[in-house]
């Protein structure tokens, strides 16, 4: 993806529903050009207001559609801009299930300017089953009690400290939002499941015996509905070590009535899954979502998780993820 972007807001009338845009924003400020909002959008980044031709001018490369909605589906309100996009010199990309490719006027527009069309949610590799064969470099796993838990944010959080260091680290995004992040990766939830391993696989690659691959994790282990997901990542990935993601004040799984387990159980199960294609992997910290808590609640969490685990734990958004990134530099 061509690089800087200018973020499509559309017509989002709250913060909740420009996840992506907000995401690559906050990771990737050094992408995030301006932004294009049209007639009734409720929210703000914070960027400069531009239109696509005005954006093309600046050297923008690549509208993304920051927008997410029930469905995921690309609205009739927003096909003008898009086209207007095309015919200024950017290049467009998407993370909707509905793809660009298959609304007629986006792909006349594209086909005719020779601009890309990105639909990042669906792979355009070619993937295999998984094998589990060793392959050289190093590599973290995100891993979760439940979906939505800041997988990606503690990943990306990691990426940057070790970065800070100048250890060689590298995020690998398995999500449509961390893939707009990175500019590239691979959206594990659209890969046929007899080949999510083998995406894992592809996603992280042999690499320097130092050199780290840091891997967004999709779903949880105990989600009915998308434990399925989480085990071939867990397989392919072959994790040297893994962060257990936890927001303490969650007491069911995403939309079910089923309890979240508790960390010990989180943490075995995933360690007994990732035996598979690495015996040694191991649990290295617990990640916390506070984002519901306050200051002197948090503090006295994180004693208790410390205490219970025996692992550092952090709120890499709230306290920098400098606690994991210490094992991993020992």
């Amino acid at each position: 993806m061509r690089t800087p972007y200018l973020l499509f807001l559309g017509d989002a009338p709250e913060f909740s529903m420009i996840k992506t845009a907000a995401g690559i924003r906050e990771w990737r400020p050094e992408f995030s050009r301006a932004q294009f909002r049209l007639p009734g959008c409720g929210v703000d980044l914070g960027l400069p207001d531009m239109t696509p031709a005005e954006a093309a001018a600046e050297g923008v490369g690549t509208m993304v559609l920051g927008v997410v909605n029930v469905g995921g589906f690309i609205s009739e309100v927003w096909l003008a801009s898009i086209v207007a996009a095309l015919e200024a010199g950017l290049d467009v990309a998407s993370g909707m299930h509905q793809r660009l490719a298959d609304i007629p006027i986006i792909a006349e527009a594209a086909a005719r300017l020779g601009r890309t069309i990105h639909d990042v949610r669906q792979p355009k590799q070619v993937f295999t089953p998984g094998n589990g064969a060793k392959r050289s470099g190093k590599r973290l796993l995100t891993v979760g009690i439940d979906c939505v838990v800041g997988k990606k944010y503690t990943a990306l959080a990691i990426e940057k400290a070790m970065r800070a260091r100048g250890m060689k680290a590298d995020f690998r995004a398995t999500g449509q939002t961390g893939i707009m992040i990175a500019g590239h990766g691979v959206a594990i939830d659209a890969v046929i499941a007899d080949f999510i391993s083998g995406a894992a696989e592809w996603l992280s690659p042999a690499n320097d015996p130092d050199h780290w691959d840091v891997i967004e994790g999709q779903g949880s282990l105990f989600h009915p509905s998308y434990a399925g997901v989480t085990l071939g990542l867990i397989h392919g990935s072959q994790p040297d070590a893994i962060v257990v993601c936890h927001e303490p004040v969650r007491t069911h799984l995403l939309g079910l009535d089923y309890p979240v387990p508790d960390l010990r159980t989180c943490i075995d199960a995933n360690l007994a899954a990732a035996r598979l294609t690495n015996p040694e992997v191991r649990a290295i910290g617990i990640s916390i979502n506070t984002s519901r808590m306050g200051a002197t609640e948090v503090d006295q969490v994180v004693k208790d998780i410390e205490a219970e685990t025996g692992l550092p734990c952090c709120d890499p958004i709230r306290h920098g993820a400098s606690k994991i990134v210490d094992l991993l530099d020992a």
